[in-house]
């Protein structure tokens, strides 16, 4: 019986939930938040040399669409244009739920 309930235990101990709540546990290392910054300059680049596929401006709104960041920030990516493409909104939920 306790062989069992151990087993248990440990399954439980991976599932989505546990992990989520053990993100949320652990402190946060000074300068974390740094890395994670996005530049809106960058932003701006990207939009400059990558009109918006719904309207084909440069600037301002783009409807249906997010600028996405390729290799995401908390992976290592950079906040650069060369790493963000445009993405439909389902897309960027999508993609979202697995990263």
């Amino acid at each position: 019986m306790r062989i069992g309930a151990l087993v248990v235990a440990g399954l439980l101990a991976f599932t989505p939930e546990a992990a989520q709540a053990r993100r949320r546990a652990t402190p946060h290392h000074p300068g974390h938040h740094d890395r994670l910054k996005r530049d809106p300059e960058q932003r701006r680049r990207f939009m400059q040399q990558n009109p918006c596929p719904s309207t084909g401006r440069k600037s301002g709104a783009c409807p249906g669409y997010i600028v996405d960041h390729v290799i995401p920030l908390k992976r290592g990516g950079r906040d650069r244009p060369s790493n963000m493409q445009w993405q439909t909104i389902q897309e960027g939920k999508e993609k979202d739920r697995w990263e």
